[in-house]
């Protein structure tokens, strides 16, 4: 991929930056935004040219569609800067692919691979100074698009609102994580749009999650919905189990969400000698191996937090705890992931994309 920009883009600048305002040693995730955001709007069959703007509210009508039948997909990615002020995205073009991959299943019209790039490269550009360089500091990317069209029809829109908003935050998760294996609800279901990142999938997360939690706990590990036996995703996040030297997550399906940090703990966990199975993961052989002692790590993948270890589980209102490992196979992925997201090592996959401010 290049940096050369040969996108037309509309671009309005703001008048003054609100960077000085912002405390960065003390960012709740998500909740601060930089200068700028991207918008294209898709009118009469075609997406229209695209813009950059200051940051600010959108002005739209009640009935728009998005608010009465969810048509909306996102997307999460990151930038980064390393310690000489240079910018990085990691792996963007699997970012690109897939809210169109995503888009396609809600009847959503894809978005322009150049548009989706220019209109990234562009908003890093003029941004940059909101990323910040040090460990777990970065600029998380929302792209989003929705309907648009008046109407309460039950019908899909004719028109959408494809936009690119960024954060610059902190870590994540911050503390220990437990989690519950749910046994009532699901996450998704086959034929469904699991696979997809639809807006509604994370909504419909949220009254289960509020029940663990209400309960000590941090997050939910998903099962399937057929017979709540298999373990699927974690939270908002992929889920590796360790057994032994074996890691374990379940596979690609249109229930579960292939993830880009998923994939390339995949590689990497391979390429390092880590014995790696995708493949369906049994309750009862995780709980099994839990009793036996031959479960060593449960952790989540994803952009947000990248990995994020599990100290302990429960099922059947039974706890388990994880053992505390001096050089965990989450502690070493997380370590080759980052230094590749930073640029304190090399990238021998090529994931590592440059923006040339």
């Amino acid at each position: 991929m290049s940096t050369n920009i040969s996108t037309k883009i509309d671009i309005q600048k703001i008048a003054k930056s609100r960077i000085s305002e912002v405390d960065f040693e003390n960012l709740v995730f998500g909740s601060t935004f930089t200068d700028h955001m991207f918008e294209c709007d898709f009118v009469d069959g075609e997406w229209q040219t695209p813009k950059i703007r200051p940051y600010q509210p959108l002005v739209m009508e009640p009935s728009s569609k998005v608010f009465h039948y969810g048509q909306a997909v996102f997307e999460g990615m990151k930038a980064y800067k390393d310690e000489d002020g240079k910018v990085f995205l990691f792996r963007p073009d699997q970012n690109q692919k897939r809210i169109n991959i995503s888009a396609k299943r809600l009847a959503i019209p894809e978005f322009p691979e150049e548009y989706f790039m220019d209109g990234l490269i562009t908003l890093m550009k003029m941004d940059h100074e909101w990323i910040k360089p040090g460990e777990g500091n970065s600029l998380y990317i929302r792209p989003f698009v929705m309907a648009t069209e008046p109407g309460v029809v039950a019908s899909r829109s004719n028109n959408y609102k494809f936009m690119i908003i960024c954060s610059p935050v902190k870590p994540y998760y911050k503390g220990e994580v437990k989690v519950e294996i749910a046994q009532k609800f699901s996450r998704a279901a086959d034929g469904g749009v699991g696979y997809a990142k639809a807006a509604g999938n994370y909504g419909a997360q949220f009254y289960p999650t509020k029940l663990a939690i209400e309960k000590g706990y941090q997050q939910v590990i998903w099962t399937d919905a057929s017979t709540h036996s298999f373990l699927e995703e974690a939270g908002t996040m992929n889920v590796f189990f360790r057994v032994n030297d074996t890691l374990l997550t379940a596979p690609i399906s249109d229930r579960i969400l292939d993830g880009v940090t998923r994939k390339s703990l995949i590689q990497i966990a391979k390429d390092q000698g880590i014995p790696v199975e995708e493949r369906r993961v049994t309750v009862k052989e995780i709980v099994a191996a839990a009793q036996d002692g031959t479960l060593k790590e449960i952790f989540g993948a994803g952009t947000a937090a990248v990995i994020s270890p599990i100290i302990a589980f429960a099922y059947d209102e039974i706890e388990y705890d994880l053992p505390k490992l001096e050089n965990s196979y989450a502690q070493q992925l997380k370590k080759y992931v980052t230094d590749i997201q930073y640029n304190r090592s090399e990238d021998p996959y090529g994931w590592r994309f440059e923006v040339k401010i």
